[in-house]
């Protein structure tokens, strides 16, 4: 079978990758959780998950029938390190939710002319208007992290970058957005081993790009960047919620737990819409470097 990248993902775990990812790796189970300091051992059990998902997501169809009775207008941030599993939460936040009003936002990268914009401009036409729910596969915070690490912007325009974006945030909030920031975090073991199975699945290849390939031995590159990020962008009007996504089902109920315990919706069951597991969800303090 052809491998993306002429097998870049496995020649790093052989040839570069830290000792302690290959022995980590090499070493667990299917169902383990790799990174020694997440607070659970394995994967959460199928027949516990599914209960609980099925329930939250009958509080998502309830919310979005809210947001379209109130006009309420609902912008939920998702970034995280690449195979975090922003794209599988999504992917629950809108399984049967109405696409008209629960919107993905995935940018490519910018043309020419949006090159020569005000950095922000392109994401504005995104925002959510009366009724709506845009969930942003990644956004504007690419421009701290990913552009910074691989050299796509100056240090000048990441420093304009972090001088702009929590007035433009607070702005956001003031207009009457409700502005969720999710980052979700995954360890490097998970994150390779995640990685690995992408590049050997003919149907998950085309998730692997180019910058994941050279991004893996970036890690400490890419630690320094969000580490400035939260101290420079974590503010009252617009704080981060970090999720720690080494288990994927704990991460996605726990992002949809967020998400409806900061909204007051009609008829909300405070019993499922409840807050997160404070073991894995939480400000920047409990993210994982």
């Amino acid at each position: 079978m052809q491998l993306p990248f002429d097998g870049a993902i496995s020649r790093y775990l052989d040839e570069a990758a830290p000792q302690a990812v290959r022995d980590a790796i090499r070493d667990g189970g299917k169902d383990e959780i790799l990174n020694p300091d997440y607070p659970y051992d394995a994967e959460m059990r199928r027949k516990d998950y599914e209960p609980q998902m099925d329930a939250l997501q009958i509080e998502l169809v309830k919310l979005q029938r809210w947001a379209q009775d109130s006009g309420a207008r609902i912008a939920v941030v998702f970034e995280g390190r690449d195979a975090a599993g922003k794209g599988g939460t999504i992917k629950r936040f809108r399984m049967n939710l109405n696409p008209r009003v629960a919107r993905v936002v995935a940018l490519s990268k910018p043309s020419d002319r949006e090159a020569t914009q005000w950095y922000f401009q392109r994401y504005i036409p995104h925002l959510p208007a009366a009724g709506e729910i845009t969930l942003f596969d990644r956004s504007w915070y690419n421009r701290a992290v990913v552009e910074h690490v691989f050299g796509f912007c100056t240090p000048t325009e990441r420093e304009q970058f972090f001088h702009q974006v929590p007035e433009f945030e607070d702005m956001l909030v003031h207009e009457g957005i409700t502005l969720i920031k999710l980052w979700l975090n995954v360890g490097r073991a998970e994150q390779l081993r995640r990685f690995l199975k992408r590049e050997r699945d003919p149907l998950k290849q085309w998730k692997v790009s180019r910058i994941d390939v050279e991004g893996l031995a970036r890690w400490d590159a890419y630690s320094a960047a969000i580490a400035e990020t939260f101290a420079r962008t974590h503010t009252p009007e617009a704080p981060w919620t970090v999720i720690r996504s080494d288990c994927k089902k704990r991460a996605r109920l726990a992002a949809l737990r967020h998400v409806l315990a900061r909204l007051d919706y009609a008829r909300k069951d405070a019993g499922v819409a409840r807050a997160p597991d404070p073991k894995i969800c939480g400000g920047p303090d409990i993210w994982d470097v």
